[in-house]
């Protein structure tokens, strides 16, 4: 094959969907208020869905995002969504108890409805298709894991199946998987066109949104009003809300201390056929696996694979990760081996010690993240309970969950992922070793 023939020859280093994503109005250089009653920290769907939800309820609410609106995963993430956590749902009723367990399970449920809503009441086209996602079992032994998930969801009213392997190619054109749970209430969406109609939603109910403007302090006052100093003035205000997620920089050292940024990278496939697309995914599901470092995946509605992972927890290249997303690609869907790839891109994650979302209280601030690569729907929900709870309402389940430090000397650099990645792709290559 010619050099210029590899499927990598002529990608473009963008993201896919905000080459899609409807244009907005620029909020930047925007005259910043003296005093306002909320600051949000975070122009990503946590923080324009709280300042949504705020503004619905009356008070004033201005939004500070340093880079563009959207800039982070919320228009770099692989549009799947779904309830639930990194841990599935057995493991939250062993880790937290049944009651506790089964109160976060259900919040990440509520947060899925949540957004299903949120577009529906707000006439938001984000090509959402709601037909579930299978969660694949990389290994042999990682289908007794699912078949244990399968059956604490039922036994909470929750519906799944497992899918043997013999019958996997009624759900996904591939042989590599060893079977798989099927989860019915999920799917996907384009998160950038969702995330620039929740951006007009939140203009709509009033909230004032700032681009280009950097948050570089908070303190509280002696009479508990907050000051957010920025590099453009200062703003009282009541209260502060952070939602910056795998961007969160020193502006609250605590929660720098408690917040991994780890990389995740996506490629995209030029349009495939209609009957390729029929062969890859019969029901229209969404996909992801039992790996580690594992893959994610599914088709746009304009039908191309988007296929995406943690490919690298040491400092990497666009470049460098297409190579590797596009080899698991093949693995995957060998009949995509020669598709031509036209985009490719990466972005940060917030993970944390507990691989758990958090949100609270510190020092004045109120903030949501840390969402482990399961934010579209949470981070929506958590903005929107944040709102409540910060007019009177209940606190977010989540926030009864202590925060973790990472247990180890550390400001924001994580000088310890390369090993930590090591010992994860240890594991996924002892777990390979039954594939055979």
């Amino acid at each position: 094959m010619p050099p210029s023939a590899h499927p990598l020859a002529d990608y473009r280093a963008e993201v896919l969907w905000r080459t899609q994503m409807p244009e907005l109005p620029s909020f930047r250089d925007r005259e910043l208020p003296d005093e306002t009653d909320v600051v949000v920290v975070g122009g990503g769907y946590t923080g324009l869905s709280a300042a949504r939800a705020l503004a619905r309820g009356g008070a004033r609410v201005s939004v500070l995002e340093a880079n563009e609106l959207g800039y982070g995963a919320s228009t770099r993430n692989g549009g799947i969504v779904h309830p639930g956590f990194k841990w599935s749902h057995a493991e939250l009723l062993h880790r937290y108890g049944a009651g506790l367990g089964g109160e976060l399970y259900r919040e990440s449920l509520d947060g899925y409805r949540y957004l299903v809503g949120l577009i529906r009441e707000e006439g938001i086209d984000a090509e959402l298709v709601e037909r579930g996602h299978l969660e694949l079992a990389y290994a042999p032994g990682h289908l007794g894991e699912l078949e244990e998930t399968q059956r604490s969801l039922a036994a909470a009213g929750i519906a799944a199946s497992i899918v043997p392997r013999a019958r996997l190619r009624e759900e996904i054109g591939s042989d590599a998987y060893f079977g798989a749970l099927a989860y019915e209430e999920s799917g996907g969406l384009h998160p950038a066109k969702y995330f620039a109609g929740l951006a007009n939603a939140a203009v709509r109910a009033g909230a004032d949104l700032h681009e280009g403007v950097r948050a570089r302090s908070v303190r509280r006052e002696p009479g508990g009003r907050m000051v957010m100093v920025t590099d453009r003035g200062s703003i009282r205000a009541r209260d502060v809300v952070v939602g910056t997620n795998g961007y969160t920089d020193g502006l609250v050292p605590a929660l720098r201390r408690r917040l991994i940024p780890i990389g995740s990278y996506i490629i995209a496939t030029e349009p495939l056929s209609e009957g390729l697309v029929h062969e890859l995914s019969p029901k229209g599901r969404v996909f992801f696996d039992t790996k580690n470092f594992l893959y994610y995946w599914r088709l746009t509605a304009d039908r191309r694979m988007v296929f995406g992972g943690r490919a690298s927890f040491i400092p990497t290249s666009v470049d460098q990760t297409a190579r590797i997303l596009h080899r698991g690609l093949a693995e995957v869907h060998p009949q995509l081996r020669d598709a031509r790839i036209e985009f490719a891109w990466g972005g940060r994650l917030g993970f944390t010690f507990d691989r758990m979302p958090h949100v609270g209280r510190t020092g004045g601030v109120t903030y949501a993240m840390g969402c482990c690569g399961t934010g579209v729907a949470l981070m929506t929900h958590l903005g929107a309970k944040i709102a409540g709870w910060l007019g009177g309402g209940d606190p977010p389940v989540l926030a009864r969950l202590r925060f973790p430090l990472v247990p180890a000397p550390y400001e924001g650099r994580a000088w310890f992922l390369p090993a930590v990645g090591e010992w994860y792709r240890l594991k996924d290559r002892l777990a390979a070793r039954g594939r055979a």
